[in-house]
C-alpha cells in the first residue's frame, strides 16, 4: 500500500509539472516523413556583408583579395551567422554538404561543425522557468558523427505542437555548401522578421571565432545579442585577427551603426604600432560619426605561472594601453574597454587560452553595460 501510495503522489506530482504539455510521444525522425528547406530561403542574421556568393560564407573571397589560405577558410566559415524562422513542426532535422571542415582539438565538435537550437519561450511551447517568457531558451544541439556528415540528423523531436519561433546558430568553425531544415510532412517552416535591432560589426580574433565554445550559440557575441537585442555581425578569425590592409578592405564596406573590435589578442607588438592608427583612420574615413569601440584583450590563464607568458603578454599589454590612451584623445568616437572573462578561482579557461561557454559569459557580462552607454549616445539602443 505504501509502494501505491508513493506512486501515486509521484504521478500527481508529474501532472502538475507536465500538464500544460501536449504528448507527442512515439514520434521518432523514422517514423515520419520530412521534408526539407534550403536555410538561405529562410531569414539569415548576423551577416556582416549580407551579399556573399555563398549565402554561408562571411566574405567574399573572390572580391577580396589578400587572405591567406588560413584566413581564406575562415572567412567561409558560418561562425556568427544564424537561420531565424519559425514552425509548427515536432521534429526538426538538418541536412549539410559541408565543404572544408575543421579538425582542431579545443573546440567541441557540436560547436564547430555542428548547430545549437533556441526557441522563443511562449506559454505553452516548452518548460522553462517564468522569468524565462519572451526569452530566448536553449533547445537542442546536435553534429553528423564522424564519417556520416553526410546523412541527416534530427536536432530535436518529440515538441509540442503549435508555432515556435526558432533560431539556429550555424557551425562556427566549418564551411557550409548547403543547409537544409527538415520539418514533418504537412507542417509549416517559414521566415522569421529579424528579431534583432541594428547592425553593429564586431571583428575579432580566436575569441570572437567561438574558439572553445561547446556549442555554437555560446560566444560571447551570441550572448550579448540574446541579452541586448543589439545585433552583432561577427568576423573572428581564430589567431589572424592582426589588422591587415586587406581585412581593412573589406570592413570599410560593411553597412555597420558602429564597430566593436577584439583586435589585440593576436598581432605582435611590431604589428600593433605599425598598423594601428592606419587602421583605425582607415575604420574612421569609411564610418563617420560612428562609434569605434576597441576591446582590451582579456587575462590569459596560461600567465598564472609560466613567467615568459607572462612578461609576453603584460608587455603586448603595456604597448596597447598606451597607444590606446593616445587614439581614444586624437580620434573623436573611438573608445576601448576593459574585458574580463575569469573569475578569482581561475576556473573559466579550456586551453589556458580560450575561456569555456561560462568564460564567455563572463566576458559578455563585462562588456555589456559599457557598450550598450556608448551605443546609447549614437541613438542605438
Amino acid at each position: 500500500m505504501k509502494r501505491i501510495l508513493t506512486f501515486l503522489a509521484l504521478a500527481a506530482c508529474c501532472t502538475l509539472s507536465f500538464g500544460q504539455i501536449k504528448s507527442t510521444s512515439g514520434y521518432t525522425a523514422k517514423d515520419v516523413k520530412i521534408n526539407y528547406t534550403e536555410a538561405s530561403d529562410l531569414t539569415l542574421v548576423g551577416k556582416l556583408f549580407p551579399n556573399t556568393p555563398s549565402p554561408y560564407h562571411r566574405v567574399d573571397t573572390v572580391k577580396y583579395k589578400g587572405w591567406t589560405a588560413t584566413q581564406n577558410f575562415q572567412v567561409r566559415c558560418s561562425s556568427g551567422i544564424i537561420v531565424a524562422f519559425r514552425t509548427n513542426s515536432t521534429t526538426l532535422s538538418i541536412l549539410t554538404e559541408y565543404g572544408q571542415l575543421y579538425y582542431g582539438v579545443t573546440t567541441n565538435v557540436l560547436a564547430h561543425r555542428g548547430y545549437d537550437l533556441y526557441i522563443r519561450a511562449t506559454e505553452n511551447k516548452g518548460r522553462f522557468t517564468p522569468s524565462s517568457e519572451g526569452k530566448w531558451v536553449y533547445a537542442a544541439s546536435a553534429a553528423p558523427a564522424n564519417g556520416k556528415e553526410d546523412q541527416p540528423v534530427t536536432i530535436i523531436k518529440d515538441m509540442v505542437d503549435g508555432m515556435k519561433e526558432c533560431l539556429l546558430y550555424l557551425p562556427l568553425y566549418s564551411e557550409e555548401r548547403s543547409i537544409k531544415i527538415g520539418v514533418e510532412e504537412g507542417a509549416v517552416i517559414e521566415p522569421l522578421a529579424n528579431p534583432f535591432r541594428h547592425r553593429v560589426g564586431i571583428y575579432g580574433s580566436s575569441y570572437t571565432h567561438g574558439v572553445s565554445c561547446g556549442r555554437a550559440g555560446m560566444t560571447y557575441p551570441a550572448q550579448f545579442s540574446r541579452r541586448t537585442g543589439i545585433q552583432l555581425l561577427s568576423l573572428g578569425m581564430s589567431g589572424q585577427c592582426k589588422m591587415q590592409p586587406w581585412s581593412a578592405a573589406a570592413l570599410v564596406d560593411a553597412d555597420v551603426d558602429a564597430f566593436i573590435f577584439d583586435t589585440f589578442s593576436n598581432p605582435s607588438i611590431a604589428e600593433v604600432k605599425e598598423r594601428l592608427f592606419p587602421f583605425i583612420e582607415k575604420m574612421k574615413a569609411a564610418n563617420p560619426g560612428k562609434p569605434l569601440i576597441f576591446q582590451h584583450t582579456i587575462y590569459r590563464e596560461s600567465r598564472n605561472f609560466n613567467m615568459g607568458s607572462d612578461r609576453a603578454e603584460q608587455g603586448r599589454i603595456d604597448v596597447v594601453d598606451s597607444l590606446m590612451a593616445i587614439a581614444c584623445k586624437k580620434y573623436k568616437d573611438v573608445y576601448f574597454i576593459s574585458t574580463n572573462a575569469t573569475e578569482s578561482n581561475h576556473e573559466t579557461s579550456i586551453d589556458g587560452t580560450h575561456p569555456s561557454d561560462y568564460g564567455y559569459g563572463v566576458w559578455e557580462k563585462s562588456i555589456e553595460k559599457k557598450v550598450l552607454r556608448i551605443l546609447k549616445k549614437y541613438g542605438i539602443k
